[in-house]
């Protein structure tokens, strides 16, 4: 008899949390005011595009793209933000669930002209593959944006929890009580990696690095959060990337 194939990381961490995520996320300063304002930064105009929401969680990437005239697929692993982005979307968007450590089945080849990956590599330990499928289904031209933990940063929390034991050049699980979701503090397990990690797998899948972002908080965050926004605005908490698959677009 197969054994059943153990939870990816992203659904042991969201599946019985995902409804108190998707009510929060629009307003929760770390989202709606500091990350996704730079991940959307470095989007081109996205109408008439077709775009994979790699890792739609509860849908908030899939709707901006859908109201900015964009054909929209979305995926997640965890069934239930599967289900909040269906609810959120109806039949505006093709929506699946999929895990990104492994091939994206229901993807042709080069059948994208975008894809957006925002807070979800992390939960990932090799990212080689899923680049290298990214690069598979992007067309020649096609942009690639993701966000994910700033390697410093990280880091730097690593070192707060295991002393001498933290090292920063290791890819390494990572444990992070969320504390800003309120009680039960959800505990998320995901993987810290240096820079290196972060960049080079893009790089070897055959994507072009194009512009790095270590972006700083909104005014809109000093509203909301005046202390998070002076500790952001000193010490950094997310990179963005955006990079590109060589050749012409025929879009």
């Amino acid at each position: 008899m197969a054994e059943n194939k153990p939870l990816s990381l992203g659904e042991q961490n969201y599946q019985e949390f995902a409804e108190r995520y998707a009510a929060a996320i629009s307003t929760k300063p770390h989202n709606a005011y500091y990350e996704r304002p730079a991940t959307l930064s470095l989007l081109p105009n996205v109408n008439r595009l077709r775009v994979l929401d790699a890792g739609c969680g509860p849908g908030i990437y899939t709707q901006w793209l859908l109201d900015r005239g964009a054909e929209v697929v979305a995926c997640d692993v965890t069934p239930k933000m599967v289900d909040i982005t269906r609810q959120r979307v109806g039949d505006l968007a093709e929506v699946y669930c999929a895990d990104l450590d492994q091939p994206l089945s229901f993807a042709g080849d080069a059948q994208f002209d975008l894809v957006i990956c925002p807070l979800v590599l992390d939960y990932l330990l090799d990212w080689y593959p899923v680049f290298c499928e990214f690069f598979r289904v992007l067309k020649p031209g096609g942009i690639l944006v993701f966000s994910c933990g700033h390697p410093t940063a990280d880091y730097i929390y690593s070192q707060e929890q295991k002393g001498d034991g933290a090292n920063y050049f290791e890819v390494e699980d990572f444990v992070m009580e969320w504390r800003l979701f309120g009680k039960p503090y959800p505990v998320i397990q995901s993987y810290r990696r240096p820079l290196q990690a972060i960049l080079n797998p893009l790089i070897e899948a055959g994507l072009v690095l194009d512009k790095v972002l270590e972006p700083q908080p909104t005014d809109s965050f000093q509203v909301a959060d005046a202390q998070g926004y002076e500790q952001l605005m000193r010490s950094p908490g997310f990179i963005c990337v955006r990079s590109h698959k060589p050749g012409q677009s025929s879009s």
